[in-house]
């Protein structure tokens, strides 16, 4: 019965671990202010009929705070990707040349920056709402060994181990959008 919670146990870390790792992916994907190649990561560009994410035809580069450039591998795909840019809702307007398709990133206002800081804090949420499920499916798996013949003591132990890691991955998430809200209302 021991190997058994163990193995919950260390499920439940790697379960968490996702869910963090989500949710920092979340993150990265609101913009802050400055120019990021990770703000295309949903974009999907028209690829001989085929929908492909934009970084795997062009590298993505920040050349300053304000501006992305997107250079396609081949040249006829400058203006899918250009086309893909409009009809996104990323809210940009690309400017095509022949190597590749610039971004300009605009400033942002006081007002989009709450707007940010908020969807920031939705993700989180979901993030805390992940976490907390999979705490309670650990459990919910801890006591059907009890019923099982598991001895009380150890899964009480294993109860508590379960709460301290939840506490600590939580934490986590609290960490990564107090980060990220310093990152976007920073001018």
């Amino acid at each position: 019965m021991d190997e058994e919670i163990q193995f919950y146990l260390d499920d439940l870390a790697e379960s968490m671990g996702k869910a963090l790792a989500h949710v920092n992916v979340e993150m990265s994907r609101i913009r802050a202010g400055k120019a990021s190649p990770a703000m295309l990561d949903g974009l999907r560009v028209d690829y001989y009929g085929t929908a492909t994410p934009v970084s795997q035809i062009a590298t993505i580069t920040a050349p300053d705070a304000r501006s992305l450039l997107i250079k396609p591998w081949e040249k006829n795909m400058v203006s899918e990707v250009a086309k893909a840019i409009k009809n996104s809702d990323l809210g940009l307007n690309p400017v095509s040349d022949a190597d590749g398709v610039r971004l300009n990133i605009p400033a942002m206002t006081e007002e989009r920056r709450r707007e940010l800081v908020k969807q920031a804090k939705n993700e989180s949420e979901a993030g805390k709402v992940r976490v907390r499920g999979i705490r309670k499916d650990v459990n919910e798996a801890l006591r059907k060994l009890l019923k099982e013949g598991a001895s009380e003591d150890a899964v009480k132990s294993a109860e508590e181990k379960v709460q301290k890691t939840t506490d600590s991955y939580i934490a986590e998430v609290e960490k990564t959008l107090s980060k990220k809200e310093t990152e976007i209302m920073t001018i």
